[in-house]
């Protein structure tokens, strides 16, 4: 495990307990709408109340399983005897997607169908009771060094929900999954675009310049749809579809919605500290000048931009 790994598991551990799925707006959306195009796209009748996810598209990998909010709804369209592997680097996000898993199916003494969050609407009770115990099998690792190692042609669906823009070499990753498909194989992934968090990055831009200092990007620098479009054609998918979507969230004050990304384990930066300039100041001079510029009737609007990714 690399040292960038390592501090980005620290910092889902950290978040693994109730705070996650707390925050997770956003991350919901994203796994209700990539189990949706799943649905879509696998299954002839995906209305039907207990669709299943084809034999040909068995098994299902998952990547960056986190709390669990993506592979509940796999498992609801598994078949009987289909299987799936979670994989996740932070061992107290397993545990968090194991304990949904088990409330969902009613294997830990709760209904069938319980919601741990009641935020989320339930997966209906019929499509998890009684799933078997082998049918879903959660595995720590790094996905970008386990991909490299597995066994070739294994999958035949591979699916992930806000974890590709977390790679360090997404291309490379990309080749290793296309070899870990089964012929016809599909790959299903949501993760940000370039527009996520669009308010914030003006905003730090419109302090920089007025301090006369060269702007620097805060947070994660996202892929956009061709520069994904672009890796996944070289990795050797064929039939490649992206669709953007749009989120906007909304928070009473910038710190509380910084709070909010630190409480998911994604305040990681790509910014440097420079030398005159406290963070102090910086960050209290991006705060009014977000809240000047887009705030409203006493709140601020966050935009992520989603990308639902399809493969073959």
């Amino acid at each position: 495990m690399t040292q960038r790994s390592d501090k980005i598991r620290r910092q889902f551990d950290r978040s693994a307990s109730g705070l996650y799925d707390r925050n997770a707006g956003v991350q919901r959306f994203m796994a209700e709408q990539l189990a949706r195009l799943i649905r879509d796209e696998l299954i002839a009748t995906p209305a039907a109340s207990l669709a299943r996810i084809p034999a040909g598209n068995l098994p299902v990998l998952e990547i960056g399983c986190g709390t669990g909010l993506l592979t509940e709804r796999l498992a609801a369209l598994l078949p009987p005897g289909g299987e799936l592997t979670a994989a996740d680097l932070s061992p107290a996000m397993l545990e968090a997607a194991k304990s949904r898993l088990y409330a969902r199916s009613g294997r830990n003494g709760q209904e069938s169908g319980a919601c741990p969050d009641a935020a989320e609407p339930p997966i209906p009770a019929a499509a998890l009771a009684g799933l078997p115990p082998d049918a879903v099998r959660f595995e720590q690792a790094d996905a970008e060094e386990w991909a490299a190692g597995a066994p070739a042609s294994s999958y035949g669906l591979i699916a992930s929900s806000a974890c590709f823009q977390w790679f360090a070499r997404p291309a490379q990753t990309l080749v290793h999954l296309r070899r870990l498909l089964k012929p016809h194989g599909r790959l299903a992934a949501a993760t940000f675009g370039p527009a996520t968090f669009t308010e914030m990055h003006r905003s730090f831009d419109k302090v920089y310049r007025s301090l006369e200092v060269p702007p620097q990007r805060h947070g994660l620098t996202f892929h956009d749809a061709e520069e994904w479009t672009d890796m996944l054609r070289k990795a050797g998918f064929g039939e490649i579809r992206i669709t953007r979507l749009a989120w906007t969230e909304y928070f009473s004050s910038v710190k509380l919605f910084l709070t909010n990304i630190k409480s998911l384990g994604a305040s990681t930066t790509n910014a440097a500290r420079l030398p005159g300039l406290s963070t102090r100041r910086l960050f209290s001079s991006m705060f009014r000048q977000y809240e000047q510029d887009y705030g409203a009737e006493g709140r601020i609007p966050v935009t992520y931009e989603v990308l639902l990714i399809l493969a073959v």
